[in-house]
């Protein structure tokens, strides 16, 4: 390291689980890159830094930031192709395509984002039922490798490396650019209608009978176990509205981000607080709102965009998030011990929700023809108890929990979950067996076939 001009300084994953000192550096030129890449024994690249889990950075290992990489390099309106670096900001390349009427529609919650972020642990939005995973969207990927240089990769070229690198957290090298397919964006204006639901199995069923008919749907559910119906809440379904074609974007300034702060010294969630949320939100729907409203792109498409404030109530001890992909047919059956479960410990869960899902499931990509639960848990040590228990849950129903999502999965979890784990490292570790490139991540998960 002491031949790389670097920055010595702390980083944290997004849920505040994970701090350590690590080295930064941040090229701006390609042979920079190529220069910083082979000097260092081990290394991860990083993106914008909003990963849920400690993905870009280790201890005491290089993190190479990829903010200075954020230029358009091509774009071809006709064949509908843009190639743009990894550090590009989602809203960043929203900025342009929507411009010209053409977008991805696989894109996250929060819209700062960037591109090999969103690559490496390959992103899905709302519409992750209807139009799957970024996956869908990649038409080529440009990476380099500190050992095997210059790879470009695509399901003519290089298709193994491909696949490892979409959804493989940054392991097979630097995401240098991205090739994305465009489809042409068929409005701004959304009409959004809400169904009050009674349960968590009706919740899925809705989802299941109702998602063809709408470009977005998903809920949001009470989990109290005093609620005379556990699970009941709102379900959100959102039709472009195709009539309306007047733009209502609101451009967003891509070169400052909206800082998600730790504002709070203390954790402000606890039952009364959540309790008193939950009244607010579902009353919130239930007078102020209609059955039937219109809405605009960023607000559906980004519903924590100016409300960060979520996060900072958690406090400095930071919070758990699990997002679990689930048969259709072991939802009810789940939710019965999920219940169960809730009942006994009596955790904080913050938030709760459902929506549908899509693809195949191979490797470490979170992705499937099924049903996905999220929710938040305040992090103390008696909800952690209950998490710990929870992991039961997940390997009897053969749950598949997402990687990027939660700091705490365990390696003996994740390997009875996923499937194709094994696969994933074998394949790994036929390319790089010196083990280059390593995160905090990796190494929980031991994603890596140790060579003797």
């Amino acid at each position: 390291m002491s031949e790389i001009l670097y920055e010595k300084c702390k980083l944290s994953s997004f849920d505040r689980n994970y701090t350590t000192e690590v080295y930064l550096k941040n090229p701006d030129k390609y042979r920079q890159l190529e220069k910083d890449s082979s000097k260092a024994e081990s290394l991860i690249s990083r993106g914008a830094g909003y990963s849920y889990v400690a993905a870009s950075f280790k201890k005491e290992t290089l993190s190479l930031s990829m903010k200075n990489f954020n230029r358009i390099l091509y774009f071809d309106e006709k064949k509908k192709l843009i190639t743009v670096e990894a550090g590009m900001t989602i809203i960043e390349l929203l900025n342009f395509t929507l411009g010209v009427g053409m977008w991805i529609p696989q894109i996250p919650g929060y819209p700062f984002i960037s591109i090999g972020g969103a690559v490496a642990s390959n992103v899905h939005g709302k519409s992750a039922e209807l139009h799957g995973t970024i996956k869908n969207a990649i038409k080529d990927i440009l990476i380099f490798h500190k050992d095997h240089g210059w790879l470009n990769l695509s399901n003519d070229e290089n298709k193994n490396i491909f696949d490892l690198t979409i959804g493989g957290y940054g392991l097979t090298g630097t995401i240098v650019s991205v090739t994305l397919k465009l489809i042409d964006f068929e409005g701004f204006n959304f009409q959004t209608s809400i169904t009050k639901i009674n349960s968590i199995t009706e919740t899925v069923n809705f989802i299941k009978d109702n998602k063809e008919k709408n470009n977005l749907i998903y809920s949001w559910n009470r989990v109290d176990p005093n609620l005379q119906n556990f699970g009941d809440g709102l379900i959100f379904c959102n039709k472009i509205n195709l009539q309306n074609k007047e733009k209502n974007f609101d451009m967003l300034k891509s070169d400052k981000p909206r800082f998600l702060s730790n504002f709070f010294h203390f954790c402000l969630w606890n039952k009364l607080s959540v309790k008193t949320f939950n009244y607010l939100f579902l009353n919130y729907y239930n007078y102020l709102k209609k059955n039937v409203y219109k809405d605009n792109f960023n607000n559906v498409m980004f519903p924590f965009l100016g409300k960060e404030f979520y996060f900072s109530l958690f406090g400095n001890k930071g919070f758990v998030e699990s997002q679990i992909l689930i048969a259709y047919e072991k939802v009810e059956s789940f939710v019965n011990d999920f219940k169960n479960l809730i009942n006994f410990h009596k955790p904080i869960i913050t938030l709760f929700s459902v929506k549908g899902m899509s693809g195949e499931h191979r490797y470490l990509r979170f992705e499937g023809n099924m049903i996905c639960l999220t929710f938040d848990i305040v992090k103390n040590q008696k909800n952690l108890n209950f998490i710990n228990e929870l992991d039961k849950l997940y390997i009897k129903y053969d749950v598949v929990p997402s990687v990027i999502k939660d700091s705490r999965l365990k390696k003996e979890v994740f390997d009875k979950c996923y499937k194709f784990a094994n696969e994933f490292r074998e394949d790994l570790r036929n390319f790089d067996h010196k083990r280059s490139y390593r995160s905090e991540l990796s190494d929980r998960l031991d994603l890596w076939v140790i060579l003797f």
